[in-house]
């Protein structure tokens, strides 16, 4: 669900580490205990992995020592801002092969993806971007459905000025939810640039009140635990 997945979207990015979108049932944790041991993999910061930790948003970090993935990163997680739950993400979930021998790996699909990058990391937002665009250019026939989906989440300007060109009534009825979109009818890229920017903005604010009481939480458990 990180830069990895992103990678497999045309996003590319040198990726420190795993992130993974995990079942946080009791009996699910034991099988990704299991895998975490047969990593030799520690926890590298606070919380400790549990099925409440992950239920109340936080993330679990675990640093490998086996020899072939030594000091690889892995963040764990179950619930993430404006993203649908686990079943939900299952269930549109997108398999890719990947690796020699060929390994099928699940992926967050890219709309869900897309959501959960919307934080207030500064690394995120050009990742958005290059995903829906390099979807685009490879998509040559895309249904309506499609359509509305890169109209909503595009965030390139001269991309959005061409789509709203190309899909003139689907974008008439995209523009009523989206005012990058409106402007985009302009065909002027500075007015859909400010509009782009304006939304990514309300989404760091969403973001940052989104983490406040979680860093909190976390800062009185550590407090406590060093008491």
């Amino acid at each position: 669900m990180g830069g990895q997945a992103c990678i497999v979207y045309g996003g590319a990015e040198f990726s420190r580490d795993v992130d993974l979108a995990v079942d946080p049932t009791e009996s699910n944790l034991r099988r990704v205990r299991a895998a975490l041991s047969a990593l030799k993999a520690e926890p590298a910061y606070f919380p400790p992995l549990s099925s409440r930790v992950l239920r109340r948003g936080h993330a679990c970090h675990f640093r490998c020592r086996v020899p072939e993935a030594h000091g690889l990163r892995v963040d764990l997680r179950s619930k993430m801002r404006g993203v649908a739950g686990f079943p939900v993400l299952w269930n549109r979930r997108v398999e890719r092969k990947a690796g020699q021998p060929a390994l099928r790996i699940k992926i967050l699909s890219l709309p869900d993806l897309v959501r959960a990058k919307k934080t207030q990391r500064d690394k995120d937002w050009p990742m958005i971007r290059r995903m829906i665009d390099a979807e685009i250019v490879s998509t040559p026939r895309p249904q309506s459905a499609r359509v509305k989906f890169w109209l909503k989440e595009c965030r390139t300007p001269e991309v959005l000025i061409d789509l709203v060109r190309e899909f003139r009534q689907i974008a008439l009825r995209e523009a009523r939810t989206r005012a990058a979109v409106r402007e985009a009818m302009s065909g002027d890229p500075d007015r859909v640039y400010r509009e782009l920017r304006a939304e990514e903005d309300r989404e760091r604010r969403e973001d940052r009140t989104y983490w406040t009481p979680l860093m909190r939480e976390l800062e009185s458990q550590r407090l406590g635990r060093h008491s």
